[in-house]
């Protein structure tokens, strides 16, 4: 009888013990680490765009627990910077940080999702990202290239541009060489212009040996790093080209597939922390780095003429709607951005905008 009660208290006891221990582990996910490589269209931590996915990586190992490790590539480090697209698309690397509009010839309505001449602002635009709808249309344009998109940051509006002649008339743009991607670019082209394609780091290079008349880039804080006031003497505002510039992340569909529900959310949170961080520094960058612009001698900051603007202006909206009528895609984007900015401007009107003129007197 002792025998027989002894094995049934051993025998709860083991029960209880592997009951516990069962208990303990619940919940925990095994230590194996997930190796993933992140390329950008950006000098290795350039300022601003090339700092933020260094950033967002350590966000991710701190985030994991050092689950996932995201090691940041430069351009042309491991791919170009202009293969960022292509490289996640085919799956040779996890992961990108670049802009849409470099993607046109692959996706014309990818140019919505960085940046739109004589559109919306960067808190406009993060609005109908996450909130109008346009995150599912960039899902919707991307996902043919197994790619998943992440808002990756925004610049704030950016600068006209630094030429090496003044600009008086749209006559003076004709035959102009000018660094412009995107939209901005072909709007150029429209008034004589010639729009030239160029990455970051070859910038400085060709508007100093004259390769180019003149070139857009970022704002003060961003033009001041690649010293481009020493290459052209005139900085043009406002950046019409670029009112609300979107970097993008983007994520090969089946690497975000293969980690655990935990770890995605932790890439797309980690995003959107990067994503606001970018906008905060340069805001804040941006006020030095143009004080420094403005003491130097030689340096010219002028406003583009108004007739010049207009003309602008008015072939951005023919470009717009010829894209628009050519491409059911770009049209179905090109309505949802549309829309969002008729209704935003309205509202900012008795609001941001009335705001900014009464504190400054206007």
């Amino acid at each position: 009888m002792r025998i027989a009660i002894f094995a049934a208290v051993l025998s709860l006891l083991v029960t209880a013990c592997g009951q516990e221990q069962a208990t303990s582990t619940a919940g925990q996910h095994p230590q194996q680490t997930v190796k993933w490589k992140l390329v950008t269209s950006w000098p290795k931590n350039f300022p601003g765009l090339g700092t933020s996915p260094e950033r967002f990586a350590e966000q991710v190992n701190a985030m994991s627990g050092g689950r996932l490790e995201i090691k940041v590539y430069g351009a042309n480090q491991l791919v170009p910077a202009m293969q960022v697209f292509d490289s996640v698309s085919s799956g040779t690397v996890e992961m990108g940080h670049s802009g849409a509009y470099y993607w046109k010839g692959k996706a014309p309505a990818a140019q919505f999702f960085c940046a739109v001449p004589f559109g919306m602002t960067a808190q406009e635009m993060s609005s109908w990202l996450h909130y109008g709808g346009g995150m599912e249309l960039w899902r919707e344009v991307y996902a043919p290239f197994n790619l998943e998109p992440l808002a990756g940051g925004s610049t704030g509006v950016q600068m006209g541009g630094w030429f090496n002649t003044e600009i008086n008339s749209v006559d003076d743009l004709k035959g102009l060489k000018m660094r412009l991607p995107g939209l901005g670019g072909e709007v150029l082209s429209r008034l004589g212009g010639v729009p030239v394609s160029l990455p970051g780091g070859e910038i400085f290079t060709s508007l100093q040996t004259g390769a180019i008349d003149a070139t857009e880039w970022v704002g003060p804080y961003n033009d001041l790093a690649f010293g481009l006031h020493e290459a052209a003497k005139y900085y043009y505002y406002p950046g019409w080209h670029e009112p609300g510039s979107t970097m993008e992340f983007i994520v090969n569909k089946d690497a975000m597939a293969a980690l655990p529900a935990d770890l995605q959310a932790i890439v797309r949170t980690a995003a959107k922390a990067a994503a606001q961080e970018m906008i905060d520094e340069y805001t804040y960058r941006n006020i030095a780095a143009l004080e420094q612009i403005q003491a130097m001698d030689g340096i010219t900051i002028k406003r583009f003429p108004e007739p010049v603007l207009a003309a602008l202006r008015q072939a951005s909206e023919q470009l717009l709607a010829e894209q628009a009528a050519a491409d059911p895609q770009v049209d179905k984007v090109y309505q949802s951005f549309k829309s969002f900015k008729q209704g935003v401007a309205k509202y900012h009107d008795l609001t941001e905008r009335a705001y900014l003129n009464l504190r400054d007197g206007q």
